[in-house]
């Protein structure tokens, strides 16, 4: 074989080798064994009995935990509903200002918007529990004429899911926003110029030009906003607390997985990891009904 000349087949296979053993290890073998252990009941210390699909059963017929199910289900709906019609709208809306020509001081408020992204979770809960406490916001919402602001948001079962994805939009909205610039700055000036030689103005350019150009990022924000909301367990937790209180009000899929199936269930506190594990492969299946069809939908896959 002559120099200079690479060898067509399989030399890039080490390369790629590292990759694929961190992919076997972290989430193949995982998500494989969460399948597996659903078909299996007993605690993590004690003996584990072969029973099918016994944990989907109860989870969907035994009256309690199916009413806690499908309550956690709904809300976690709610929950990604309300990202993706507040954060991610908002995430598009800051980007398209941020990347216009004549936007003053665009360093400024593009660090604005970020900041909150790079705290932790529980920080950023713990203080807004705090704000939205009246008894602690009350006094100094009077003093500027907002006292009507102070309620017991996060004690009203209507109002404390709402303002626990609120919340989350606020400080997650930094990467929709990030995803949705660098995608709008690499749409060729040609054709916004082309389009404003039309006589189309800005929301028809943004509308018929920039969608569909921004069409695969658009599709794959919802994705990870869907896989992040269906995940979520941190800002309920560090906001309310593992039982979703309100009455279970905010209690999602994240918190519901975490006392069946690390925790345990008051009063007994015997964490049951075959139904944990159910509920866990439940959330896996769902997520693909979701992922899949947007995937092809939005990012040219056949």
């Amino acid at each position: 074989m002559k120099k200079g000349i690479s060898m067509p087949g399989t030399y890039w296979v080490p390369y790629l080798l590292p990759a694929f053993a961190f992919y076997v290890i972290f989430m193949a073998y995982p998500l494989l064994s969460s399948l597996v252990l659903s078909l299996f009941s007993g605690n993590p210390t004690g003996p584990k009995k072969f029973v099918g699909l016994a944990n989907f059963i109860t989870l969907f017929t035994d009256p309690e935990k199916s009413t806690r199910y499908w309550g956690a289900f709904g809300h976690t709906c709610v929950f990604f509903i309300i990202h993706m019609l507040v954060q991610n709208t908002l995430g598009i809306l800051f980007a398209v200002l941020l990347t216009n020509r004549t936007m003053q001081h665009k360093k400024l408020f593009r660090t604005i918007i970020f900041i909150p992204t790079t705290l932790a979770v529980l920080i950023t809960g713990y203080l807004w529990k705090l704000m939205l406490n009246p008894v602690w916001a009350g006094p100094m919402l009077e003093k500027i004429h907002l006292g009507f602001l102070a309620q017991p948001w996060l004690g009203n079962e209507k109002t404390a899911l709402p303002i626990v994805a609120l919340v989350s939009c606020w400080q997650w909205v930094g990467i929709p926003t990030m995803m949705f610039s660098a995608a709008l700055q690499n749409i060729p000036e040609e054709l916004i110029e082309a389009g404003r030689m039309e006589g189309a103005d800005g929301f028809t350019i943004f509308c018929k030009i920039k969608v569909p150009m921004i069409l695969p990022v658009i599709g794959m924000i919802a994705i990870l906003t869907f896989v992040n909301n269906f995940n979520a367990f941190d800002v309920v937790f560090a906001m309310e607390n593992v039982n979703g209180a309100p009455a279970y009000a905010t209690d999602i899929i994240g918190t519901l997985f975490y006392r069946v199936g690390i925790a345990g269930q008051h009063p007994v506190g015997i964490p049951d990891t075959g139904l944990g594990a159910a509920i866990a492969t439940i959330t896996f299946f769902v997520l693909c009904l979701g992922v899949i069809p947007t995937l092809k939908k939005t990012q040219n896959i056949q």
